[in-house]
């Protein structure tokens, strides 16, 4: 019996709006395409939403994935504010859970840099039961560890749940450890897939 609905957060509950967001900073396709490839794209980024390297050490990698736009890394990053924005049905979306009588939760990849700089991304938080975030752990899905540490803080049990993210991969890992999982699409789509369970 499905007690709790776990959701990532970027793609899901906020969008993550990398492309908007750095034309808004004034950069032209090209290098749009080139700053997402050295950051976002790149092995650093988990490292930096796991925590294991500091903002400067991140910026520093970036850079030397692309030296020619180093100007225009240190642009992008030095405030990512609007980067991430809570979508319009997110609050309602998780109170109507509640409502229902699930405990609802998040578990997802986000940065320190995220989470003070984009906090309005966030809002939806206060409606939840609890969850975890990458930097505070350490750890970054679809590390089966993470997951595991998710369902002992909060003495869960993964077939009860139900696990809502974009990424397969992460979804996939979700399951191999009994979870129930949905590959997010479209809030539309996962309202029907959760009443399948």
């Amino acid at each position: 019996m499905v007690k709790n609905i776990v959701f990532d957060i970027g793609n899901v509950l906020a969008d993550f709006n990398i492309k908007e967001f750095l034309a808004q900073k004034g950069f032209d396709a090209p290098t749009i395409k080139r700053i997402i490839k050295a950051s976002v794209l790149s092995p650093y980024w988990e490292q930096f939403e796991r925590a294991d390297i500091t903002e400067e050490e991140a910026i520093a990698a970036f850079i030397g994935l692309d030296p020619e736009i180093e100007d225009a890394l240190r642009k992008a990053y030095v405030n990512i504010s609007g980067m991430l924005t809570v979508r319009d049905y997110a609050v309602s979306w998780i109170k109507d859970l509640k409502e229902r009588g699930y405990k609802v939760f998040y578990l997802s990849n986000y940065s320190r840099k995220a989470y003070d700089e984009c906090e309005d991304s966030l809002s939806f938080m206060e409606y939840m039961d609890g969850g975890m975030l990458s930097f505070q752990e350490r750890m970054t899905k679809p590390n089966p560890a993470f997951y595991l540490r998710f369902l002992d803080r909060f003495s869960l049990k993964a077939e009860e749940c139900v696990f809502i993210d974009d990424t397969e991969e992460n979804v996939t890992a979700a399951k191999g450890l009994g979870f129930y999982g949905i590959v997010f699409t479209s809030y539309q789509d996962a309202v029907r897939e959760l009443k399948t369970f």
